[in-house]
């Protein structure tokens, strides 16, 4: 078998690193920006950041000692001093310092604990007892068997004294922590409340007694137990849903992440206004100093060490640049289109994919999905993600397009306005839009009402309809 030579000729497309460093800085979110910008100055001694109340600086400015080819590329005239060039949105999104602290529920209540006059025998039960508690505030184990574990010949415990420092507990903040069940910990709760709250008593019995029936929603058995009528078990029932069935919940130490918008739209006179944030990002610029050695060196190979970097550094600030024009070119349009929804909220959202803001803009669609990814605008209607305004095209009768978005916005507001007696069926919500020329299926109507996490028509039948239709089947019967 011989060995041939052949030629061939062929097309394929190569990403340069500048260009690999314009789409990898696109996609980032402002956190991971700032990150990425962090570690470029720290390793690149040719860039520099200023405070942003530093006077503005030129786009692009000579340095004493250089020629064409290594101008000194400053930070993007995007960021100006917002001092001397006033942002419209200044009345709107303001970025505030947060400082914030967290204690576990353990170190909330021996927090208190240190604040409460006790011996110090009470104060090694009341230890035990909350290293016991799990994240809702309940007893992992029973009362028994922790005191059996504190109890002993030399240092002999009273069950009575135990069970004293445990009530003590309870009635710390949060009310009902150290209950050993959920009845104990809504009576505690209960106990804190007036004694001339209606029914007070009667709902103690309840939730003590029989909260398995009530658990259950056997409302019709509750009444006959305790032979009271509709009205005043509706009281009790209202009186209860006002408890919090996991006290220990309250202290929440899951990390709140706290999202800054990129940009932030604000209506002036009849045009609305898009401007990128100029706080989250700082003032990049070419430090002048190692910038002019590059003519001063001597060395060739420091010479090349300092031109390599300031090369680096001057793509970056271009990368950022790029970046941020994208982002605002791409914001304003959305704005644009989507005025309605920032006029008259969800229900005026329109269709909108990433295609069509692709052709319009003449970009990749590619483009639009990576800039639209993690970036947060600041409107009147709250703060969004820029992927939150694309949404499916849906036809109506008209021939016209409707957005899912505002499909899922009227079927909120039909089930928000119905009669909580007689709660719209799916069928019923159906009619309702395709009177309105709207024209979805009703297992449209259910797929978007269970992605809101909104219950069926059965189960949002309110107390009062449920308890009088459970008596007409009882007369029935009998």
């Amino acid at each position: 078998m011989k060995s041939l030579l052949h030629l061939k000729v062929g097309q394929h497309l190569t990403l340069t690193p500048q260009l690999q460093q314009a789409i990898h800085l696109l996609q980032l979110s402002t956190f991971d920006l700032q990150q990425e910008i962090q570690n470029k100055i720290e390793s690149n001694p040719m860039l520099e950041s200023l405070p942003n109340d530093e006077d503005d600086v030129d786009l692009i400015e000579n340095t004493a000692g250089f020629n064409d080819e290594f101008k000194d590329f400053q930070w993007s005239q995007l960021y100006s001093n917002p001092s001397k060039s006033r942002s419209f949105n200044e009345d709107g999104y303001e970025q505030q310092n947060s400082y914030s602290t967290s204690l576990s529920l353990q170190d909330y209540l021996r927090w208190q604990l240190e604040l409460t006059p006790i011996t110090n025998v009470d104060r090694v039960i009341a230890a035990a007892i909350i290293d016991s508690l799990n994240e809702n505030g309940f007893m992992t184990c029973s009362t028994t068997e922790l005191y059996n574990s504190l109890n002993s010949e030399s240092y002999p415990l009273d069950f009575a004294e135990f069970e004293a420092v445990r009530h003590r507990i309870q009635h710390l903040d949060p009310i009902g922590c150290g209950a050993r069940n959920l009845s104990e910990a809504l009576v505690t709760q209960l106990e804190q409340l007036p004694a001339s709250t209606p029914h007070l008593t009667l709902a103690k019995k309840i939730v003590n007694e029989n909260i398995t029936l009530l658990g259950k929603h056997n409302y019709q058995k509750l009444m006959t137990v305790y032979a009271i009528n509709e009205a005043i078990l509706d009281e009790v029932l209202h009186l209860i849903l006002r408890l919090n069935p996991n006290p220990g919940s309250k202290i929440n130490l899951s990390h709140q992440d706290y999202i800054i918008p990129d940009l932030s739209v604000k209506k002036i006179g009849n045009h609305w206004q898009v401007a990128l944030n100029p706080h989250i990002l700082p003032h990049l610029s070419i430090n002048r100093y190692y910038a002019s050695l590059v003519r001063r060196t001597q060395s060739g190979a420091d010479n090349q060490f300092l031109k390599n970097n300031l090369q680096e550094a001057r793509w970056f600030l271009k990368s950022i640049q790029s970046r941020q024009e994208t982002l605002l070119k791409v914001a304003r349009y959305i704005v644009d289109y989507q005025k309605e929804f920032l006029e008259f909220g969800e229900e005026a959202m329109k269709p909108l994919i990433l295609n069509d803001v692709a052709h319009a803009l003449d970009m990749h669609e590619s483009t639009i999905s990576r800039v639209t990814t993690q970036k947060f605008i600041y409107t009147p209607q709250g703060l969004f993600e820029l992927k939150y305004f694309f949404s499916n095209h849906v036809p109506t009768v008209t021939g016209e397009a409707c957005s899912s978005t505002a499909i899922r916005a009227t079927i909120k507001k039909l089930i928000a306005a119905e009669n909580p007696d007689k709660p719209l069926s799916d069928s019923q919500i159906t009619d309702m839009m395709n009177e309105q020329g709207i024209k979805v299926a009703r297992r449209t109507v259910a797929k978007y009402r269970e992605e809101m996490s909104i219950a069926p028509s059965s189960a949002r039948k309110s107390i009062r309809s449920k308890t009088t239709m459970e008596q007409t089947v009882h007369k029935v019967k009998h």
